[in-house]
């Protein structure tokens, strides 16, 4: 998918530095989905997409899976325009705010 990949985000390997710095929920939630171990779907962390990257990704079921900070309260339509952009190139997304993967996680799953 690099060639639907923004420059903005390849060049400076943004994915990289964010998967190396997971927040806590979403380190919780890649325990889950990691080594396909929910349903045994492929999941990717972090991956880029045209002007975005996703936090977790199954790409053979066309599946996003964003976990959301407190930032995101205030970055409403940010966030809206990422949802159309994926849902138009195919995607279901699911948003999940941190609290609800800390607090229960068989919830989210």
């Amino acid at each position: 998918m690099k060639g639907q990949t923004s420059e903005r985000i390849l060049k400076p390997k943004l994915q990289r530095r964010l998967r190396k710095n997971p927040t806590e929920a979403e380190h919780r939630l890649w325990q889950c989905l990691r080594q396909r171990q929910f349903g045994d779907f492929k999941f990717r962390r972090q991956h880029p997409f045209e002007n975005y990257v996703i936090d977790f990704v199954c790409l053979e079921a066309k599946l996003a899976v964003e976990v959301d900070g407190g930032q995101h309260a205030e970055q409403q339509q940010e966030d809206a325009l990422r949802t159309r952009a994926l849902t138009d190139a195919g995607f279901k997304v699911l948003r999940f705010w941190n609290n609800e993967v800390m607090q229960d996680i068989e919830a989210v799953e």
